[in-house]
């Protein structure tokens, strides 16, 4: 566990959990103690600790990829808190997310308010969570590179969103990625930059970083 940033305002608490290394996020307003949950890798019995002394409201999921939702059943069952998800990604889960959630909303948790992002590209409904100057980008921005993509039209989809709704944020906004470490949000504009500047080949997809020759 790590506390990658904590205020009298918001409290986001980093979990790398699983075999796949995928991050949870445990965010929590400090003046209620109510508390959300960004993505269920695996290790639900260590969600549920770190959730000790909150009071669990949502259930928010970035993407249905598997390494996201490993422990989603078991937090789902013992927790019962709604889970929050986009419909275009919702067609593996079971039972439905009880919340489909669509570009522009907003989720509510004491004294904390989040923006909803429809970042589609690495999934049809990819979504990233802004509050603040903090954005949890799930895998639609790592440090370096955005997520993969399996085809040319979904890399262009995922360099749209980044560019038209992430680079749209202020410099410093701290990234909080789906793996691996956080990041400034200036780095990555300033890495893009240098690889939007190069020629790239029509077929151009898969596991992409700025700076690659």
């Amino acid at each position: 566990m790590m506390v990658a940033a904590s205020n009298n305002s918001l409290q986001i608490e980093q979990l790398r959990l699983g075999p796949f290394g995928a991050n949870a996020y445990i965010l929590l307003c400090p003046e209620t103690k109510e508390s959300a949950i960004v993505d269920a890798p695996a290790e639900a019995d260590k969600i549920i600790a770190r959730l000790k002394d909150t009071t669990p409201r949502y259930i928010l999921l970035t993407h249905s990829h598997v390494d996201h939702i490993g422990a989603m059943a078991q937090l789902r069952q013992e927790l019962k808190i709604p889970l929050a998800a986009h419909a275009a990604d919702a067609d593996v889960l079971s039972p439905p997310p009880e919340i489909m959630l669509e570009d522009g909303d907003t989720i509510d948790f004491g004294r904390v308010r989040m923006a909803v992002s429809h970042t589609p590209g690495h999934t049809p409904g990819s979504l990233c969570f802004i509050t603040g100057s903090h954005l949890l980008s799930g895998d639609t921005l790592f440090p370096g590179g955005p997520g993969r993509t399996n085809t040319p039209a979904d890399f262009a989809r995922i360099v749209k969103s980044i560019t038209e709704k992430i680079f749209t944020l202020d410099d410093n906004t701290q990234v909080y990625p789906g793996h691996g470490d956080p990041t400034i949000l200036k780095k990555e504009k300033d890495e893009f930059a240098t690889f939007s500047s190069r020629t790239h080949r029509p077929d151009f997809c898969g596991d992409v970083l700025w700076l690659s020759p």
